[in-house]
């Protein structure tokens, strides 16, 4: 069985595996690693709303507003549509990807595997996006191993948010919108069917407005009893004081007469189908239909010009507050800091492990 020296020289042999083998490896992989630069910008999506508030309520509209679009935009720029977008011309994988990159760092360094979701996980963890609920601001950013490539990703991840925003913003207009034409095309033919058919009624029934073609009626009917009234006073008299009054068969005759013509009038108001109180339950209810389909109309319209203007007055946007850097120093890996805390972590296990093998020994003994 091969035996482990207890030491190498001078130096335990413990010391080696857990310090100086781990710092040596630090060393070597942090000085073949290829320097970061960082292109870092914020912007904030804001809607343009001028609804009156003031007070608390301001306060919150202006913290919540545009959470939705922040936290989507978040989600877009960390998607494969996004990476799909940005890597048409081969932007990604020419900046991540090619030959000057240390082996250690570069994507598909052996070209075989480069599928697009290796990419998409490379381009992950390249790529911070975070955003800030209660400020609203979203901070983009982009690691690359060329400074003019961190910007020029960033740059475009900028331009395909504000793409993105615009793009909600025309589907939201389009739906509000379209959804109140469609209401007001559906009142409109609501309106034009109600109206046909009480017109249609009207000729059926060869009446305009059976209310006041009724009241015409009655008036009439009114006068014709004023007139039958005056008209049998002159035959009583007659008939007490000049019984054989030629004018008496006279009076008699438009007594009838009279009453035939009270009844034909009185006939046209009400007592067969025909009458103006037999069409004027139907003609009402046609008539409460037709102001109810122009008042649903009316609405409609309103509702419309509504929804243009808060098509118009709530429109989100994206407002740049920080525009993409050009870093001229590299900001990855920090080299000692990294091979010092190698050193110190190893320095650490080395004294743990040195404490349990002394125990270990001294039970033995």
């Amino acid at each position: 069985m091969l035996k482990i020296p207890d030491r190498v020289g001078r130096v335990p042999t413990l010391f080696i595996a857990s310090v100086l083998i781990p710092t040596a490896i630090a060393i070597l992989y942090y000085s073949l690693s290829s320097s970061l630069y960082i292109s870092e910008s914020h912007f904030v999506v804001r809607n343009s709303d001028k609804s009156d508030v003031s007070g608390l309520s301001s306060l919150i509209k202006s913290g919540g507003s545009s959470g939705n679009e922040g936290y989507a935009t978040q989600d877009y720029i960390l998607s494969r549509d996004a990476l799909t977008t940005l890597n048409k011309n081969g932007l990604v994988t020419r900046a991540y990807g090619n030959d000057s990159i240390s082996i250690l760092n570069r994507f598909n360094p052996f070209h075989s595997g480069g599928s697009f979701d290796r990419l998409f996980q490379y381009y992950t963890n390249k790529v911070e996006v975070a955003y800030n609920a209660g400020s609203s601001i979203t901070t983009l950013k982009v690691r690359a191993f060329a400074p003019k490539d961190a910007y020029e990703i960033n740059r475009r991840l900028l331009a395909q948010a504000e793409t993105l925003v615009n793009q909600l913003n025309q589907r939201s207009r389009g739906d509000l919108i379209g959804y109140a034409s469609k209401e007001l095309e559906e009142a409109k033919s609501a309106s034009r069917q109600a109206a046909l058919a009480l017109s249609n009624y009207r000729n059926l029934k060869g009446v305009v407005d059976p209310e006041q073609q009724a009241n015409v009626q009655l008036q009439m009917v009114s006068k014709l009893q004023d007139e039958m009234i005056t008209t049998k006073t002159q035959l009583v008299q007659l008939r007490a004081f000049t019984p054989q009054n030629p004018q008496i068969p006279v009076l008699e005759s438009r007594v009838r007469q009279l009453n035939k013509e009270i009844d034909e009038q009185t006939g046209i108001v009400a007592g067969n189908q025909k009458s103006l109180a037999a069409t004027a339950a139907q003609y009402q209810r046609l008539q409460l239909e037709s102001q109810l389909a122009d008042k649903v109309l009316a609405s409609a319209i309103t509702s419309l010009q509504d929804a243009r203007n808060e098509a118009r007055r709530k429109r989100a946007y994206v407002e740049r507050i920080v525009e993409p850097n050009m870093p001229d120093y590299p900001s990855e890996p920090r080299r000692m800091r990294a091979i010092l805390g190698v050193f110190a972590v190893g320095m650490v296990v080395w004294a743990i492990l040195s404490m349990l093998v002394s125990g270990i020994k001294e039970h033995k003994d």
